[in-house]
C-alpha cells in the first residue's frame, strides 16, 4: 500500500507545501509515501516529484492505495488526473481564496480559483474523507457536498522557527532602525490587504508615531499587484515602509525577533499560520475579525471589527506601541493561545484521522 500526496504547486516556504512535507514525514513511518505536484519550485525539485511521473511509480494494487489532495486552487490537469484514479481520495482543504479579489490583476488566476471550488464539488462524491484545518474551512467543505468532514488543525511547530539562527545581514539592518517595527508576514495578495496596511501606516507615521517602521514580508505572487503596491508606497512617500519580497527562514526569524508587534488586515484566511508564529516570538498581535482569523486568534490578540478602516487600525497600533501594560497583556494572551496549538497533538489528530481510512 502507498499513501501519496498531490498538490497543484510545490514552493519553498509555502504553507501548503510545508504541510505536505510535515505529513510525508509521518506517513513514511507506516507506508511508502511521496509528494507529487503539477508545478515545482526549482529549489525543491529533488524533494518533490512531477505529477506526470505518478503512473510510472504507481503500485500494482492502486485500489488499496490512498491519494491525499492538498486543495487551495484549481488546476485542470490535476483534476483530470484525480477524477478517474482508482486510489481512494482524501482531501486536505487549505481554503480557496475569493476569486473576485484577483480579477483586476490576473483574470486567469482568478479563473483557477473559481475552477478550484467547482472541481472540489465534483470530487466530493468520490472522497472517502475531507480534512479541514479550521471549522470555517469545514463548513465550506460541507456546503460543497463532502460527507465525512473532520477538523484537523495544521501542524505549526513554531519552535523550529525559533531555533533558527537569524540572518546576520538582516539583523544588522534591523538594528539600524530608530523606531518601533510593525510587521506583516504573508503572501502579498489582494485579499490579504497589504494596501490597507500601507494606508494605516501613512496615518500612523504622519499623525501618531512618526518614528514607526512598517515591514511587509512575503512572496509577491502577482506581478501587477506587486507593482501597484510599490507605486502606492512611493505616492504616499512612506520612507519608513519596506516591502521585502520572499525571504529565507533565517531572515524571517530575524524579522520576528526584531519586530515590536504583528499586524494583519487580511479579509479572508483558512487558518493564518503567521498569527501563531508571531505569538511564538512574544509579539502582540492585531487583526480584523475576518474569516477565519477569530477562530485561530481566539483571545490571543487584539481583534478589530471586520470593517476596521486604516484610521482605526493606526489608532490601535499606536495604542499598542505606547501602552506597555496593553502590550504585556497581549503577549501573555498570545502565549496562552499558542498553547492550544500543540504540534504533537495536531500530529496525533492528523494520524488518527488518516489511519481510520488506511
Amino acid at each position: 500500500m502507498q499513501v501519496n500526496q498531490v498538490l497543484v504547486s510545490a514552493s519553498l516556504g509555502d504553507a501548503v507545501t510545508n504541510a505536505a512535507f510535515e505529513l510525508r514525514a509521518m506517513l513514511r513511518r507506516v507506508a511508502p509515501s511521496d509528494i507529487y505536484a503539477r508545478y515545482i519550485d526549482p529549489r525543491i525539485m529533488d524533494d518533490v516529484l512531477l505529477l506526470r511521473r505518478y503512473d510510472r511509480r504507481a503500485s500494482h494494487r492502486p485500489e488499496r492505495d490512498l491519494l491525499i489532495l492538498h486543495a487551495s486552487i484549481g488546476e485542470p490537469e490535476l483534476f483530470r488526473f484525480l477524477r478517474h484514479r482508482p486510489e481512494r481520495l482524501v482531501v486536505v482543504y487549505h481554503n480557496v481564496s475569493p476569486a473576485e479579489s484577483f480579477l483586476p490583476y490576473d483574470p486567469a488566476f482568478a479563473g483557477l480559483l473559481e475552477e478550484g471550488r467547482r472541481e472540489l464539488a465534483v470530487l466530493a462524491q468520490r472522497a472517502v474523507m475531507a480534512l479541514a484545518v479550521s471549522e470555517f474551512n469545514a463548513a465550506e467543505l460541507r456546503s460543497m457536498g463532502f460527507a465525512d468532514v473532520r477538523v484537523s488543525p495544521l501542524v505549526v511547530d513554531v519552535a523550529r522557527l525559533q531555533a533558527i539562527e537569524p540572518d546576520p545581514a538582516t539583523v544588522n539592518h534591523l538594528q539600524g532602525l530608530d523606531g518601533p517595527v510593525v510587521l506583516f508576514v504573508g503572501q502579498l495578495l489582494p485579499h490579504k490587504r497589504p494596501d490597507l496596511l500601507l494606508m494605516a501606516h501613512h496615518v500612523l507615521a504622519t499623525y501618531l508615531v512618526p518614528e514607526a517602521h512598517l515591514i511587509l514580508v512575503g512572496a509577491p505572487r502577482l506581478p501587477r499587484y506587486q507593482q501597484g503596491l510599490q507605486l502606492f508606497l512611493q505616492d504616499l512617500n512612506l520612507t519608513r515602509a519596506w516591502i521585502t519580497g520572499s525571504v529565507t527562514p533565517e531572515a524571517l526569524a530575524a524579522f520576528y525577533r526584531h519586530a515590536s508587534m504583528f499586524v494583519t488586515l487580511s479579509e479572508h484566511e483558512g487558518f493564518c499560520v503567521p498569527l501563531l508564529e508571531a505569538m511564538g516570538f512574544s509579539l502582540p498581535v492585531l487583526a480584523r475579525a475576518c474569516p477565519a482569523i477569530p477562530e485561530t486568534l481566539g483571545h490571543g490578540g487584539l481583534l478589530l471589527p471586520e470593517d476596521g478602516d486604516p484610521l482605526l487600525v493606526a489608532e490601535a497600533v499606536a495604542e499598542v506601541l505606547d501602552d506597555d501594560r496593553l502590550r504585556a497583556d497581549l503577549v501573555s494572551r498570545g502565549q496562552i493561545r499558542l498553547g492550544d496549538f500543540d504540534p504533537d497533538a495536531a500530529r496525533a489528530r492528523l494520524v488518527e484521522n488518516l489511519l481510520s481510512v488506511i
